[in-house]
Protein backbone atom coordinates (compact mmCIF):
# COMPACT_ATOMS: atom_id res chain seq x y z
CA UNK A 1 0.00 0.00 0.00
CA UNK A 2 1.34 3.39 -1.00
CA UNK A 3 2.01 6.12 1.53
CA UNK A 4 -0.51 8.96 1.72
CA UNK A 5 0.37 12.62 2.22
CA UNK A 6 -1.90 15.53 3.07
CA UNK A 7 -0.76 19.00 2.03
CA UNK A 8 -2.74 22.02 3.18
CA UNK A 9 -3.23 24.69 0.52
CA UNK A 10 -4.34 27.95 2.10
CA UNK A 11 -4.93 31.41 0.63
CA UNK A 12 -1.55 33.14 0.55
CA UNK A 13 0.52 29.92 0.67
CA UNK A 14 4.11 30.04 -0.61
CA UNK A 15 3.88 28.30 -3.99
CA UNK A 16 7.39 26.78 -4.06
CA UNK A 17 6.86 25.30 -0.61
CA UNK A 18 3.76 23.46 -1.85
CA UNK A 19 4.83 22.46 -5.35
CA UNK A 20 8.22 20.96 -4.40
CA UNK A 21 6.74 18.44 -1.92
CA UNK A 22 3.80 17.63 -4.24
CA UNK A 23 6.13 17.02 -7.17
CA UNK A 24 8.83 15.03 -5.35
CA UNK A 25 6.31 12.91 -3.43
CA UNK A 26 4.52 12.11 -6.71
CA UNK A 27 7.89 10.98 -8.14
CA UNK A 28 8.19 8.70 -5.10
CA UNK A 29 4.73 7.31 -5.91
CA UNK A 30 3.17 8.72 -2.75
CA UNK A 31 -0.51 9.63 -2.99
CA UNK A 32 -0.72 13.38 -2.33
CA UNK A 33 -4.07 14.74 -1.15
CA UNK A 34 -4.05 18.48 -1.78
CA UNK A 35 -6.61 19.98 0.59
CA UNK A 36 -7.91 23.52 0.35
CA UNK A 37 -8.40 25.14 3.74
CA UNK A 38 -10.96 27.43 2.11
CA UNK A 39 -14.46 26.67 0.80
CA UNK A 40 -13.26 26.43 -2.81
CA UNK A 41 -10.93 24.04 -4.63
CA UNK A 42 -9.09 26.93 -6.29
CA UNK A 43 -6.51 28.48 -3.97
CA UNK A 44 -4.29 31.44 -4.84
CA UNK A 45 -0.83 31.64 -3.35
CA UNK A 46 1.14 34.67 -2.22
CA UNK A 47 2.47 35.37 -5.73
CA UNK A 48 -0.85 35.08 -7.56
CA UNK A 49 -0.46 31.47 -8.74
CA UNK A 50 -3.74 29.58 -8.40
CA UNK A 51 -3.72 25.85 -7.77
CA UNK A 52 -6.65 23.46 -7.86
CA UNK A 53 -6.85 21.31 -4.74
CA UNK A 54 -7.99 17.70 -5.00
CA UNK A 55 -10.11 18.01 -1.85
CA UNK A 56 -11.47 20.48 0.67
CA UNK A 57 -9.94 20.22 4.14
CA UNK A 58 -13.45 19.79 5.54
CA UNK A 59 -13.65 16.46 3.64
CA UNK A 60 -10.38 14.97 4.93
CA UNK A 61 -9.32 16.69 8.17
CA UNK A 62 -10.34 13.75 10.36
CA UNK A 63 -8.38 11.16 8.36
CA UNK A 64 -4.94 9.91 9.36
CA UNK A 65 -2.18 10.30 6.75
CA UNK A 66 1.43 9.16 6.73
CA UNK A 67 2.46 12.82 6.65
CA UNK A 68 0.75 16.20 6.97
CA UNK A 69 2.59 19.00 5.13
CA UNK A 70 1.98 22.68 5.72
CA UNK A 71 3.59 25.23 3.38
CA UNK A 72 4.20 28.68 4.79
CA UNK A 73 3.52 32.12 3.39
CA UNK A 74 1.51 35.05 4.76
CA UNK A 75 -1.67 32.95 4.77
CA UNK A 76 -0.39 31.10 7.86
CA UNK A 77 -1.61 33.95 10.05
CA UNK A 78 -5.23 33.23 9.04
CA UNK A 79 -4.77 29.50 9.81
CA UNK A 80 -3.60 30.05 13.37
CA UNK A 81 -7.12 30.05 14.77
CA UNK A 82 -8.36 27.09 12.72
CA UNK A 83 -9.13 24.30 15.20
CA UNK A 84 -9.34 21.70 12.39
CA UNK A 85 -5.63 22.20 11.76
CA UNK A 86 -4.61 22.25 15.43
CA UNK A 87 -6.54 19.04 16.09
CA UNK A 88 -5.18 17.43 12.91
CA UNK A 89 -1.56 18.20 13.87
CA UNK A 90 -2.05 16.91 17.42
CA UNK A 91 -3.75 13.74 16.17
CA UNK A 92 -0.91 13.00 13.76
CA UNK A 93 1.68 13.68 16.46
CA UNK A 94 -0.10 11.36 18.91
CA UNK A 95 -0.27 8.65 16.21
CA UNK A 96 3.47 9.05 15.49
CA UNK A 97 2.83 10.18 11.92
CA UNK A 98 5.08 12.67 10.15
CA UNK A 99 4.34 16.39 10.33
CA UNK A 100 6.25 18.67 7.95
CA UNK A 101 6.08 22.48 8.29
CA UNK A 102 8.10 25.03 6.35
CA UNK A 103 8.65 28.80 6.59
CA UNK A 104 6.09 30.34 8.98
CA UNK A 105 4.09 27.10 9.27
CA UNK A 106 5.97 25.95 12.42
CA UNK A 107 3.85 28.61 14.16
CA UNK A 108 1.03 26.07 13.84
CA UNK A 109 3.19 23.57 15.75
CA UNK A 110 3.52 26.22 18.47
CA UNK A 111 -0.26 26.73 18.52
CA UNK A 112 -0.76 22.94 18.79
CA UNK A 113 1.59 22.83 21.78
CA UNK A 114 4.19 20.71 19.98
CA UNK A 115 7.28 22.93 19.83
CA UNK A 116 8.32 22.31 23.44
CA UNK A 117 9.00 18.66 22.62
CA UNK A 118 11.07 19.04 19.44
CA UNK A 119 14.04 20.66 17.76
CA UNK A 120 12.86 22.79 14.83
CA UNK A 121 13.68 25.55 12.38
CA UNK A 122 11.48 28.23 10.82
CA UNK A 123 11.59 31.40 8.75
CA UNK A 124 13.53 34.18 10.51
CA UNK A 125 10.37 36.35 10.54
CA UNK A 126 8.93 34.04 13.22
CA UNK A 127 11.85 34.52 15.66
CA UNK A 128 9.77 36.50 18.19
CA UNK A 129 7.51 33.49 18.78
CA UNK A 130 9.78 30.62 17.74
CA UNK A 131 12.89 31.74 19.60
CA UNK A 132 14.36 28.20 19.83
CA UNK A 133 14.44 27.76 16.03
CA UNK A 134 17.71 26.34 14.71
CA UNK A 135 19.64 28.18 12.01
CA UNK A 136 19.49 25.18 9.66
CA UNK A 137 17.81 24.62 6.29
CA UNK A 138 15.95 21.51 7.46
CA UNK A 139 15.56 19.94 10.90
CA UNK A 140 14.27 16.40 11.32
CA UNK A 141 13.41 15.51 14.91
CA UNK A 142 11.54 12.25 15.35
CA UNK A 143 8.36 12.55 13.33
CA UNK A 144 8.64 16.30 12.76
CA UNK A 145 10.31 17.92 9.76
CA UNK A 146 10.72 21.70 9.62
CA UNK A 147 12.40 23.99 7.13
CA UNK A 148 13.23 27.67 6.74
CA UNK A 149 11.55 28.90 3.57
CA UNK A 150 11.07 28.89 -0.19
CA UNK A 151 14.79 28.50 -0.87
CA UNK A 152 14.88 25.27 1.13
CA UNK A 153 11.79 23.74 -0.52
CA UNK A 154 13.61 21.02 -2.46
CA UNK A 155 15.70 19.98 0.53
CA UNK A 156 12.52 19.96 2.65
CA UNK A 157 10.68 17.81 0.09
CA UNK A 158 13.60 15.37 -0.16
CA UNK A 159 13.66 15.04 3.64
CA UNK A 160 9.96 14.10 3.54
CA UNK A 161 10.62 11.55 0.79
CA UNK A 162 13.51 10.10 2.79
CA UNK A 163 11.40 9.71 5.94
CA UNK A 164 8.46 8.15 4.04
CA UNK A 165 10.21 6.10 1.37
CA UNK A 166 13.80 5.65 2.50
CA UNK A 167 17.20 7.11 1.72
CA UNK A 168 17.62 5.18 -1.54
CA UNK A 169 14.39 6.59 -2.96
CA UNK A 170 15.35 10.11 -1.88
CA UNK A 171 18.79 9.76 -3.48
CA UNK A 172 17.31 8.44 -6.72
CA UNK A 173 14.89 11.38 -6.92
CA UNK A 174 17.63 13.87 -5.98
CA UNK A 175 19.78 12.52 -8.81
CA UNK A 176 16.88 12.64 -11.29
CA UNK A 177 16.28 16.36 -10.58
CA UNK A 178 20.02 17.18 -10.62
CA UNK A 179 19.99 18.08 -6.92
CA UNK A 180 23.63 18.67 -6.03
CA UNK A 181 23.40 17.87 -2.31
CA UNK A 182 23.11 14.22 -1.34
CA UNK A 183 20.28 13.32 1.04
Amino acid sequence: MSARALILLHPGFEEMEAVAPIDLLARAEVEVVQASTDSTHHITGRNGITMKATHLLSEVHEQIFDVVIVPGGPGIMQLRGDSRITVCLRRHHQNKKLIACICAAPLLLLDAGLTGEIQYTAHPSTADELCAAKNQAVVVDGTTITSRGAGTSSEFALAIVEQLCGIDCAREIAKSICWTQTP
